[in-house]
């Protein structure tokens, strides 16, 4: 049985604008990984249970950025902004709304 593994949020085209992505950002604002870790590697089941613990961290704040908390708010606009400033350098285009 072949397990399928994760290529790394570094190594997604066009800046990893994916919700795989997204869940690794998330798990990097809430702590639950340094931001140094890329997930490159990981299986299937390792992302599907950061996305658990990302799911959970988000249930007190609704699942919206604009309720966090300041510090988590500041580092929530840090980390995305950078992935939007990556992922347009990269050639991604938000109103093609693709995942190439």
């Amino acid at each position: 049985m072949n397990q399928k593994i994760y290529q790394g949020i570094n190594n997604e085209p066009k800046g990893g604008m994916t919700p795989t992505a997204n869940i690794i950002r998330d798990a990097w604002v809430f702590g639950l990984i340094p931001e140094e870790q890329t997930c490159e590697g990981w299986t299937i089941q390792g992302i599907e249970n950061l996305y658990d613990q990302v799911h959970d961290a988000w249930l007190p704040y609704g699942h919206l950025a604009s309720r966090l908390p300041p510090a988590l708010g500041e580092r929530h606009a840090r980390i995305y902004g950078a992935a939007v400033e990556r992922a347009r350098a990269e050639g991604w285009d938000p109103s093609l709304d693709d995942e190439s």
